[in-house]
């Protein structure tokens, strides 16, 4: 057992983990933070995405070991304190962005590193950008319109409108 230290969601966060435990596994196990969802485990739906050192990482494809030291992000530090939902978080819910729920954790997570590093994508750079993130129910229109209005632009595009 080795022990790990960061920064998740600006709390310091430590704990023992076994040389092979996955960032996923101490965040969920560990941590308490259920949000982070394992859907596939093996890198391929990005419902585990989260934040680490400012960059999207799927979290079942990183050793906690390697984010020692590192300041992680989660969905459960999206919100602010008093619940209250970011810009993201908010045009999700006012654009029908989820329905069972299951990726939005990864969806919301991957559009804010998206939208950090371009904040005003076209619907072509946002579908591309979300080519790592499953969803089995919406059909991704209104999670690319969600990010649209969560970027201030107009939420049908004529791509959107085809």
């Amino acid at each position: 057992m080795v022990n790990v230290t960061m920064t998740v969601n600006g709390q310091t966060a430590s704990g023992e983990v076994e040389g092979r435990t996955l960032l996923s596994g101490f965040l969920r196990d560990n941590l308490g933070l259920t949000g982070t969802h394992i859907g596939c485990d093996t890198s391929q739906c990005g419902a585990c995405v989260v934040h680490v050192n400012g960059k999207a990482v799927k979290s079942c494809t990183m050793l906690a070991l390697e984010a020692d030291g590192a300041e992680v992000g989660t969905i459960e530090g999206q919100a602010a304190a008093d619940g209250t939902l970011n810009r993201i978080q908010q045009a999700f819910q006012d654009h029908h962005g989820l329905q069972c729920g299951f990726c939005t954790p990864g969806m919301v997570m991957s559009a804010a590193a998206l939208l950090q590093d371009n904040p005003e994508p076209s619907e072509q750079e946002i579908r591309e950008y979300l080519e790592g993130n499953l969803c089995r129910c919406t059909g991704y229109h209104n999670i690319v319109k969600a990010i649209l209005a969560a970027s201030g632009q107009p939420t049908e595009t004529p791509l959107a409108a085809e």
